[in-house]
């Protein structure tokens, strides 16, 4: 650097402190409403995507947005569940294909989801080693799953506890992990899928047996020569293989067993409006089309957004002005500096590129470490939308 270059680098470098303060002003007015920007931008293709490949959701009244939310991304839902009547209901009427969803369990804090085959034809999703799961205890893992936990096909991974503390709650399950998924920067890659019949053994509702001949005889209750009770004190198999697989049963009615909501494919217009009508004239139950739901959603964004977009305006003109006022008093400050700098045969134009260059080097530095910021935050910034 020379000249007037130098000259300012010095007069900016020598007074730190009010460097630094100027640098942090314009790097804060810079940096939230960038921030801001990018991941409203980010959320609103993410949702509006993963929407618009999902035709219809069904679920219990209750909030939509839980409905649609704990559908598309697997978060916890408080809304009531759904029997699996329900989905049988639905396929009768031959208006489309059902996709059943049941997400109210974990394994290494990652959503366990039991689906059926076709949920992945629906996301046009293949293992990219190993098989999608195809019986009891069987696990497919998302990409971020696999490569956080460092898991791979031949290997287990265990659901998480419900209650540490109630031995009444049904054990944790040992899961054998067949596939696993490609990236697709969507929910998928931080999930871990299994069969529907898998979540109904972590609900307590389907369990495994020994064999019945091995069985210490002081936990049976009673014997016939086609059943046997046994007492509660028998724990259920906590893994499942080739030995026990087939003792694996359920109790209770199937039609009443709980999914967390239906995804459904109609085939076309008139058996969607047919589905929904007939849904939502149920007290207990409903139908939302997913892409409206987002952006009613996105429609309160927005509206906060402009209390932000406010405040960064705001924010940005006090920044201005306390640099404005920062230049009107080093000019008096300086004056007898820039006399001399007349005196030498520095001409008024020079002296008011000195002031500019001084600015544009103090707006440089805030901006590159407004970038800066922006950069890492995005980058650990967990994604709300996938976060439980």
């Amino acid at each position: 650097m020379r000249g007037l270059w130098l000259l300012s680098w010095r007069h900016v470098a020598h007074h730190k402190g009010q460097t630094i303060l100027l640098v942090l002003c314009i790097a804060l007015a810079t940096f939230l409403p960038a921030t801001l920007q990018i991941l409203i931008a980010g959320y609103q293709a993410d949702l509006t995507r993963r929407a618009a490949a999902t035709p219809l959701i069904a679920g219990a009244k209750g909030n939509r947005f839980d409905l649609t939310l704990g559908a598309l991304y697997f978060r916890h839902s408080e809304l009531d569940t759904v029997p699996f009547g329900q989905l049988r209901e639905i396929q009768r009427r031959r208006l489309g294909t059902a996709i059943p969803i049941h997400a109210r369990f974990t394994a290494r804090s990652a959503p366990v989801v039991g689906t059926s085959v076709e949920y992945f034809e629906l996301r046009r999703l293949q293992p990219v080693a190993g098989t999608l799961p195809l019986r009891i205890g069987d696990a497919v893992l998302g990409h971020n799953v696999a490569t956080e936990l460092g898991l791979t096909v031949g290997g287990e991974i265990g659901s998480d506890p419900t209650d540490l503390y109630d031995l009444a709650k049904p054990p944790t399950l040992r899961l054998q992990i067949v596939g696993v998924l490609p990236m697709t920067g969507g929910a998928d890659d931080d999930a871990v899928f299994v069969d529907l019949k898998t979540c109904w053994v972590l609900e307590g509702l389907a369990h495994g047996h020994a064999d019945v001949q091995q069985i210490d005889s002081e936990l049976v209750i009673a014997q016939s020569e086609r059943v046997v009770n046994v007492s509660p004190a028998l724990r259920s198999s906590q893994r499942v293989d080739e030995a026990n697989i087939d003792s694996f049963h359920a109790h209770g009615d199937p039609d009443e067993l709980p999914l967390s909501a239906i995804i459904v494919a109609p085939h076309d217009v008139k058996s969607a409006t047919l589905l929904k009508a007939r849904i939502n004239a149920s007290k207990t139950f409903q139908m939302v089309v997913p892409s409206a739901v987002i952006e009613d959603l996105l429609r309160f964004v927005f509206r906060i957004k402009v209390l932000f977009d406010g405040f960064a305006i705001v924010l940005g003109a006090s920044t201005l002005l306390l640099l404005g006022l920062q230049v009107w008093l080093s000019m008096r400050l300086r004056r007898r500096e820039m006399e001399t700098l007349h005196r030498i045969g520095c001409s008024p134009g020079s002296v008011v590129r000195l002031y500019a260059i001084e600015v544009g080097w103090i707006l440089g530095l805030g901006i590159m470490v407004a970038a800066t910021l922006v950069v890492v935050t995005i980058a650990v910034l967990p994604n709300l939308l996938r976060a439980a």
